[in-house]
């Protein structure tokens, strides 16, 4: 079955403002007749309940932290991209689109990629109306840095805690919302599942993650903006929080899952130091602008440095192979992430990787702060040289960090149309969440872009044709639904809560990540995924046998929380090397080992794979079926990636 994304006709750069303008409108004094569910509280949930509710809907936003403030949008540290061309530097709107579909491998719309090129400037005046204290040059203008992917500047920034900054202009906004009663907020509430009436979501069954409390909410239309599932590697830059529980289970209801095999490795990241690790840190891609990246010429000098006959400081210029300068000339440093990552781990595999483990390569910032000055780096960078200090013990001032590739981002999510609606009527996801924009490889600073994009400038217009459409009838829970999606929801807490085996839910996500990290990471085989298909598989089945879940589900329990959420891991596992398989090319961040070209970069097979692989499911122990939406390229030309 072929997908219609339901893409405006006409040139690209007009299809957004025509589609806008036949968009049916709901009249202001109808908006309060209805009420809309936002589920995560992010930089595309809040934006997107705050927006809503200043139209005049009524919202209930869910989060399962204490505060909306503890989304993991507030963990994002370089950047976010906008077509100012403030630098005068060549940018434009059309060459954000089209670093993001070459960034992305051709594997994602044209249509919503010009989109969110296109709403990208108006983020920026948005967000510096809300207060957001971007970098400023000496003259008060908003300054702007390089990111991977791009030969231009345009990506605004507050040193490394733009998450943060942003999260906290669009909680401001959310909180007014709030405030004015328009916003109706659930802390400590998860969304366990979707509730569908005749085919269209209606509203959510949740726990109260305090008491245990079983909830069912009604709404005309509910909107999942939840993030992404890296945790499914156990290790990741993510919180450990972060779960894929809310798009599963809107998944399981009917809402196609689109490309889960497309994970991007972020190349700067602290390398794993052992066991002990729940989670791994982000150091900002916005290094790459002044820090170069290097490894040791030779496996003897490798070897020397790992045991400590050597300092790197005294590792003489002709001795470091700056190899993305090396092969990448024309990008340098600022390649794409996943072609940064793939270089890295080469390094690693010749033996020249450095550190105790051997995991490792520099980047190195004397070059910089000897051309710049120590504090003219410092005020660019001093909070993540900080970070890492205290993780390290190591003065990055002094000597060169130490980074290796882990896993950031997820391109994949769940399959929605132009108007971000999935394929269950009613049900829109927003964000990372979804699948839309990032294709193959998400180029740096686009993933708070898209977030805020979806939120604050896309959502408010296309929900609003889906409601003028229904009607506002009044919606509540007495519908034999809502009911009997709750007893499916206490049903399988239940069944977690019987398990009395020997392992925790948390032995198993570790066994599962490191399945994903070996089989389905940064190079797959044929070979490798078949194996790690029947490892998941042994896998779920041991869990439902031999997991413990303590505790019971009225009180505060987080046993059973990870349980659930692993359970599901476990399932979107083995749907993500099902993908891997099926995909039978490399692109961007998936890179199946028989498929490169001659300089061991990505080889596309564009006459077979140009599509966004969308399954639904079919049911427990039941293969997904496949549904492909065809990727049409009429503005770009469809090409071997070349940064050099």
């Amino acid at each position: 079955m072929k997908l219609d994304a339901k893409i405006p006709e006409g040139p690209l750069a007009q299809k957004w403002s025509k589609h806008k303008f036949n968009l049916k409108l709901v009249n202001p004094a109808n908006k309060r007749k209805y009420t809309v569910i936002v589920v995560g509280t992010g930089l595309a949930g809040a934006s997107a309940a705050a927006s809503l509710a200043e139209l005049g809907y009524n919202v209930k936003a869910f989060c399962f932290q204490d505060s909306p403030r503890r989304a993991h949008s507030i963990a994002a540290q370089g950047g976010i991209n906008a077509a100012k061309n403030y630098q005068n530097d060549g940018d434009s709107v059309h060459r954000l689109f089209y670093d993001t579909i070459k960034g992305g491998d051709y594997r994602a719309r044209e249509g919503n990629v010009y989109r969110l090129a296109e709403v990208s400037v108006n983020i920026i005046d948005q967000c510096v109306a809300q207060g957001v204290p971007f970098a400023r040059e000496y003259g008060g203008l908003l300054d702007n840095r390089s990111f991977g992917g791009s030969q231009v500047s345009r990506t605004f920034y507050a040193r490394g805690q733009t998450g943060q900054q942003l999260l906290l202009g669009a909680y401001s906004a959310l909180n007014r919302q709030i405030n004015l009663g328009k916003v109706k907020m659930y802390t400590r509430h998860e969304m366990m599942d979707v509730v569908t009436v005749d085919g269209e979501a209606k509203g959510i069954v949740t726990r109260d993650l305090i008491n245990g409390a079983i909830e069912t909410h009604a709404a005309h239309a509910v909107l999942l903006c939840t993030g992404g599932y890296g945790n499914v590697f156990y290790l990741s830059t993510n919180a450990m929080g972060c779960n894929v529980t809310a798009a599963w289970k809107a998944h399981k209801r009917g809402a196609y899952f689109a490309n889960p095999c497309f994970t991007q490795i972020h190349p700067t990241c602290i390398p794993v130091t052992g066991d002990h690790q729940s989670k791994l840190t982000l150091m900002s891609e916005s290094l790459r602008n002044d820090g170069r990246v290097w490894a040791p010429k030779t496996v003897e000098l490798a070897q020397k440095l790992r045991r400590g006959e050597l300092k790197v400081t005294d590792l003489k210029e002709e001795d470091r192979d700056y190899f993305l300068e090396r092969k990448y000339p024309a990008f340098g440093n600022l390649v794409p992430r996943d072609v940064a990552s793939r270089n890295a781990k080469e390094m690693v595999d010749e033996g020249r990787g450095v550190g105790a483990s051997g995991i490792a390569v520099y980047l190195d910032f004397a070059e910089a702060i000897g051309r710049l000055g120590e504090d003219t780096v410092r005020a660019k960078y001093g909070n993540l040289f900080d970070m890492y200090q205290q993780i390290t013990d190591e003065n990055p001032y002094k000597q060169p960090m130490r980074i290796y590739p882990a896993v950031h981002y997820t391109m994949g999510g769940l399959w929605v149309d132009y108007n971000l609606q999935t394929t269950v009527k009613g049900l829109y996801c927003l964000g990372e969440a979804n699948f839309s924009d990032h294709g193959a490889n998400r180029l740096g600073a686009s993933a708070l872009m898209q977030g805020l994009a979806d939120g604050y400038f896309v959502i408010p217009y296309t929900l609003g044709d889906y409601l003028a459409n229904i009607g506002p009838k009044a919606v509540d829970t007495s519908h034999p639904a809502f009911e009997e999606t709750k007893r499916s929801v206490v049903e399988r807490i239940n069944k977690l809560l019987s398990l009395k085996g020997t392992k925790t839910a948390n032995e198993y996500h570790r066994e599962l990540g490191h399945i994903m990290w070996e089989y389905c990471g940064m190079a797959r085989t044929e070979e490798g995924l078949i194996k790690a298909k029947g490892l998941i598989q042994a896998l779920r089945a041991d869990f439902w046998q031999n997991a413990r879940v303590s505790g019971i589900n009225e009180e505060f329990n987080q046993n059973l929380e990870n349980a659930g959420r692993i359970a599901d891991f476990l399932e979107l596992g083995e749907l993500m090397v099902d993908d891997a398989l099926d995909r039978k090319e490399s692109c961007g961040g998936h890179f199946r080992l028989e498929s490169q070209t001659d300089e061991g970069e990505a080889l596309r097979d564009d006459d077979n794979y140009a599509y966004a692989a969308a399954w639904e499911y079919k049911g427990d122990n039941q293969p997904e079926q496949l549904h492909k939406e065809e990727l049409v390229f009429e503005n770009v030309k469809l090409s071997q990636r070349s940064y050099k």
